[in-house]
């Protein structure tokens, strides 16, 4: 007891700078996502039950890109995704949205990491991968920042960590914000970004897909007046419209072999581009779906690999309204309408081994 009353004593004498505390990244939507356990086993078991039969795709499931939107809009297009994914680290590619911008000025050129010991979670607090370190360590300074501030602010991550966590309560992450920048420069970066993986994955012994998986973060088109896009009009036809052409983007680049030029067909369809004479869908992951598919084509390419897309399910808040799941502590964080609604996909991408 004695002993005990000490080691107590001593710490609270020492001064703060040398005890070292946990740093845990707080919760920043408490409404549009799930952070309580019991009830993320009751969402998932609801979810369960109103899924289609999938059909069996037998590759193996490497990444992904997934919806991040409010669990009671779009938990059906969360759920056929996240049931194949048992990896035991994770790394996300997420969004610079513009809170973040609006906060900490125009980031670009830079990827964002952070230096959070845990980030919260449903079950227990989620553990950091060493993979951040390395990625700090290893990758030139003026190709990152560190800011604990950018990702408190960003949610397009924490979005997808109940569902990781539900379906593997060990798993680590490893958190990477993506910020606007040009093709040539995430090809350069993804590359250098690749080999740090591959070094990580080696050392460890782990085999990128099984034992690493890619989870790129993504909400499809954001339409109407409060986004300032709605080239197409704002009725239930050009509702239509531009859903075709997401449905219509996601078949001709994303569901195919991809490689450097299948990316770079794509960055045309959703890049801003002032040359370009066409509307531009207002995809948020645009810049994550860019630098993490490259980043991923590289990982497999040193392996003599392709992957290959296939679309999981495509929706949006005005098809699918609020799912009636009772009891809830969940809510909404926005209105659906022919003025105002948000598009979304969930998308595995799969080995294709020795491909030349």
């Amino acid at each position: 007891m004695r002993r005990k009353f000490l080691l107590l004593l001593l710490v609270v004498l020492l001064p703060p700078m040398l005890v070292k505390s946990q740093s845990v990244r707080p919760v920043k939507d408490s409404i549009g996502f799930c952070w309580n356990a019991e009830e993320m086993n009751r969402f998932v078991e609801f979810l369960d039950r109103r899924a289609k039969p999938q059909k069996k795709i037998q590759q193996n499931m490497v990444a992904a890109i997934s919806v991040h939107d409010d669990y009671l809009y779009a938990g059906d297009i969360y759920y056929p995704l996240y049931t194949n994914i048992h990896a035991k680290e994770v790394v996300i590619f997420g969004v610079t949205h513009g809170t973040v911008r609006k906060e900490m000025g125009a980031l670009q050129n830079i990827l964002i990491l952070d230096e959070y010991d845990e980030w919260a979670g449903v079950y227990s607090n989620v553990k950091i991968s060493p993979l951040r370190e390395l990625i700090k360590a290893k990758l030139d300074k003026e190709n990152y920042i560190v800011s604990n501030k950018a990702h408190g602010i960003e949610h397009s991550i924490e979005a997808l960590v109940p569902f990781l966590q539900y379906y593997n309560r060990n798993v680590k992450i490893t958190p990477i914000m993506v910020t606007q920048m040009p093709l040539e420069k995430m090809s350069e970066l993804s590359a250098k970004l690749a080999a740090i993986i591959n070094e990580y994955a080696d050392a460890n012994n782990l085999k990128p897909g099984k034992d690493i998986f890619f989870l790129i973060s993504n909400d499809a088109n954001h339409y109407g007046e409060d986004f300032n896009n709605s080239p197409f009009g704002l009725d239930l036809k050009a509702h239509k419209t531009a859903t075709e052409n997401d449905k219509r983007i996601i078949e001709t680049n994303l569901q195919k072999e991809i490689d450097f030029a299948a990316v770079k067909k794509l960055t045309s369809e959703i890049l801003p581009n002032t040359e370009l004479k066409k509307s531009i869908p207002l995809w948020c992951g645009r810049y994550p779906i860019t630098l993490g598919l490259l980043t991923v084509e590289n990982v497999f390419g040193r392996l003599n690999e392709k992957i290959e897309g296939k679309l999981l399910r495509y929706s949006d808040s005005l098809t699918e309204k609020v799912l009636p799941f009772s009891n809830t502590s969940m809510g909404l964080t926005a209105v659906f309408s022919p003025k105002h609604w948000c598009g979304w996909f969930t998308m595995g991408f799969y080995q294709r081994k020795n491909l030349k």
